[in-house]
């Protein structure tokens, strides 16, 4: 034992050097430990921003979209902030007064520098995309086209955003954008999923678009899309129709009722005791009816309603021609379309026809949705006025009509049997993003969608501290284990006699 003691004595600082020692290495451990955990918190969020204008035949509405900055443009999840209806007509209505387009649109942009923070103004992209409103007034006028657009983008350049430009789509973008915006909101695209098919309608034009598994393009490849998005292909079949929105084809359902130029006309398709006196230069004002404007007719007609909605559909029958089709199937007007595939999404004027109507549920048998239509359809006009206060009449007189025109598309138009009617989800919004083209126009254009699937961390974030603290505590363990090592107490000493 006395040896021992001289042994400390002669080495004082031993015992105090290894205590230090380890001491400064349990508070190394630590320190790394709170570094990596601090330095691996998430942040406070920020987000990008962008901006689309859809500018459709009857309105526009503004859309702002968000999605995390610090995630950059592949793996953000872009979401709908903020929706603004812009007041009156959409942007082809003012053709004779170009400026008013553009004036239209002020309130809503100013709603929009509001809406996104202003530093991130100047990198925010706004787009406007025009539908079949604006493709009907430039066939009818190019000249008219150009200039609303003209006086659309001066008023937009006014806004301290990245102002990208204004254009018209093709329905077969306007198709197959909807798909992408429904299938992305969805989470259907990133997880691989079996996606959803489509179908828009809207006040010029209507769209289906939907992925098939028995088709590979090669006929009628006009309707084919490819994508290549996170990291799997779809091959998407798409196809608009212009003239087939809800109100050009109701115009078209009165051109043909009006063909021999009458004075009065009885139609099935809007209420009994509906009386109104309409001008026969106002009916065939559109590229979609023009051409059959009778010549004798008088300058106007006396429009009264039969409420009936079994004749109504033999007048909607007439919008289509079944009877000619150069493919090994078709739709109507002689378009090809292959077999209906899986479930299918159904927005925009589908969703408002059958919402008034209270018809959204896809559990609802076929028939009974064509009785709930028809039961409307015979309601007087005046019950339907006094039932309906808080509609506007220019609606409301037309969901009759509407009714039965989207119930003729969806069955007889592309093929929808009783049994697949039941596939059909009438949708409004998804996870708070209007359903529609626009987001998937904005990703698009921004190159928000990976081709590839995005590379992912090996650990997520939780296990990535859990594996670092138990590395830390094992360093820990063996610092103490080296220390008690070189402690003389630790270790077995020669017993000195």
């Amino acid at each position: 034992m006395s040896a021992q003691r001289d042994m400390k004595e002669k080495n004082p600082w031993h015992k105090c050097g290894i205590v230090a020692v380890a001491v400064i290495g349990v508070i190394a451990v630590v320190v790394l430990v709170a570094i990596l955990v601090v330095q691996n918190m998430p942040l406070s969020q920020k987000y990008k921003y962008g901006i689309v204008l859809d500018a459709g035949s009857s309105h526009t509405t503004v859309f702002i979209y968000e999605w995390p900055a610090e995630k950059d443009n592949n793996t953000g999840r872009a979401q709908q902030k903020h929706a603004c209806n812009v007041k009156g007509k959409g942007i082809s209505s003012y053709a004779e007064t170009p400026w008013k387009a553009g004036q239209s649109l002020r309130e809503c942009m100013q709603e929009a520098e509001i809406t996104i923070p202003h530093e991130r103004h100047a990198e925010t992209p706004l787009y406007l995309g025009a539908t079949a409103g604006m493709r009907l007034l430039n066939m009818k006028n190019s000249t008219a086209s150009d200039e609303v657009f003209r006086a659309v983008s001066d008023a937009l350049q006014t806004f301290p955003f990245s102002y990208q430009g204004a254009r018209i789509l093709s329905g077969q973008e306007e198709g197959a954008f909807g798909w992408v915006t429904v299938n992305y909101l969805d989470d259907r695209l990133k997880q691989g999923l079996k996606t959803t098919g489509a179908l828009d309608l809207g006040g010029a034009s209507t769209q289906i678009s939907f992925v098939s598994k028995t088709w590979d393009g090669t006929e009628s490849p006009a309707n084919s899309v490819t994508f290549r998005l996170y990291g799997n292909d779809y091959n998407l079949y798409t196809h608009s129709f212009l003239c087939y929105g809800k109100d050009q084809a109701l115009r078209m359902a009165m051109a043909q009722q009006t063909r021999s130029g009458p004075s009065s006309i009885n139609d099935p398709c809007f209420h009994p005791g509906f009386v109104e006196t309409k001008n026969y230069s106002d009916l065939y004002d559109s590229p979609c009816v023009s051409d059959r404007k009778p010549q004798a007719a008088p300058a106007s007609f006396q429009h009264t309603g039969l409420g009936n909605f079994q004749q109504c559909q033999d007048v909607v029958r007439t919008l289509f021609n079944f009877s000619q089709c150069k493919y090994s199937r078709c739709s109507f007007n002689g378009v090809f379309q292959p077999p209906l595939e899986g479930l299918f999404g159904a927005f925009s004027a589908y969703y408002y026809a059958m919402d008034f109507f209270k018809l959204t549920n896809m559990s609802i048998p076929l028939d009974e949705v064509k009785e709930r239509i028809a039961n409307f359809c015979a309601t007087p006009w005046e019950k339907v006025k006094e039932e309906n206060p808080k509609v506007k009449l220019k609606f409301l007189v037309a969901y009759c009509f509407a009714g039965t025109y989207l119930i003729t598309l969806l069955t007889e138009g592309y093929n929808f049997t009783s049994e697949m009617y039941s596939n059909i989800k009438f949708i409004d919004k998804i996870k708070g993003s209007d359903a529609g083209w626009t987001l998937g126009y904005m990703l698009n254009l921004t190159n928000m969608i990976p081709a590839e699937a995005p590379d992912a961390p090996p650990l997520p974030y939780g296990s990535y501290v859990a594996v670092v603290t138990i590395m830390a505590a094992l360093l820990l363990f063996l610092l103490l284990l080296a220390v008690c090592a070189f402690r003389p107490g630790c270790t077995k000493q020669p017993q000195i006699v």
